[in-house]
């Protein structure tokens, strides 16, 4: 992520209980807002995230889900809809992540993301859990994408082609 996301809470990692903590998250309609200027969607209607963290000030786990409902635009119909998000949360953490984790491959797909300055922001991870549950190609429910009936009058695109060629 280039920029922060326009939602954050910090968490303090040294101030968690021994056993941990469980933390909601809801965004503001500010946030929400933002959120949906952010993902390019007409409207964010809600933001919640029910999370358990746990663990040690060197390596955290954070857990739960995250839901949403936003309103995308539908992809076949380009009407505007409103649609469910819910995404499970389970994420490492770790104290020093390292120079070497700037040019991620495949291996790297199990590197925890870094606690920063004893932080972790869980407003920022469920902002990238909305966005991971989102349907890149959205479509309104009950509309299907349904391909013309080619015709005997339906020439192709190249049998058009043909024919000016052969006109010529």
């Amino acid at each position: 992520m280039s920029a922060p996301f326009p939602i954050s809470r910090l968490v303090a990692v040294d101030r968690l209980p021994e056993g941990g903590s469980h933390a909601v998250l809801e965004a503001t309609p500010q946030e929400c807002e933002a959120l949906a200027r952010e993902f390019k969607l007409p409207a964010v209607h809600a933001l919640k995230a029910n999370l358990r963290i746990k663990g040690s000030l060197r390596r955290m786990n954070v857990s739960g889900t995250v839901e949403g409902r936003v309103t995308q635009v539908c992809v076949v119909t380009l009407e505007p809809f409103e649609a469910a998000v819910r995404e499970e949360v389970d994420i490492d953490f770790s104290e020093h992540v390292g120079p070497e984790a700037e040019g991620r491959d495949e291996a790297d797909l199990d590197r925890p993301d870094e606690i920063v300055k004893g932080k972790i922001d869980i407003g920022a991870l469920a902002a990238e859990f909305l966005a991971l549950g989102l349907d890149p190609y959205p479509r309104k429910p009950g509309v299907a994408f349904e391909e013309g009936a080619a015709g005997a009058d339906d020439a192709s695109p190249f049998a058009k082609l043909r024919g000016l060629a052969s006109d010529s």
